[in-house]
C-alpha cells in the first residue's frame, strides 16, 4: 500500500496539502497510509527546510508549496 506524509508543522499551507491529499485519493480510488508530520525532529530526517513537503512511499515529490490535487492525483498514477 502506498505511504504519503505530508510534512509541516500545522501552518495553513500544510493544511491545505493534507486536504488535497485526501480529495486526490478520494478521486483516484487509490487506498494509501496518509500520514501529517509535525514533529520537527521528524521532518529534518527528510533534510527539507521549506514546508509543506509532500513525500510519497518515502521519496520527496513537492515541497515548499502546495501541492494541487491534480498533481497529486498524477503521482499517484505512476
Amino acid at each position: 500500500m502506498t505511504q504519503i506524509k505530508v510534512l509541516g508543522p500545522g501552518c495553513p499551507k500544510c493544511k491545505t496539502t493534507y486536504a488535497n491529499v485526501i480529495e486526490a485519493l478520494k478521486q483516484s480510488n487509490i487506498e494509501a497510509n496518509v500520514e501529517k508530520v509535525e514533529d520537527i525532529e521528524e521532518m529534518m530526517k527528510y533534510n527539507v527546510l521549506s514546508t509543506p513537503v509532500l513525500v510519497i512511499d518515502e521519496v520527496i515529490k513537492i515541497k515548499g508549496r502546495v501541492a494541487q490535487v491534480n498533481e497529486i492525483v498524477e503521482l499517484l498514477n505512476k
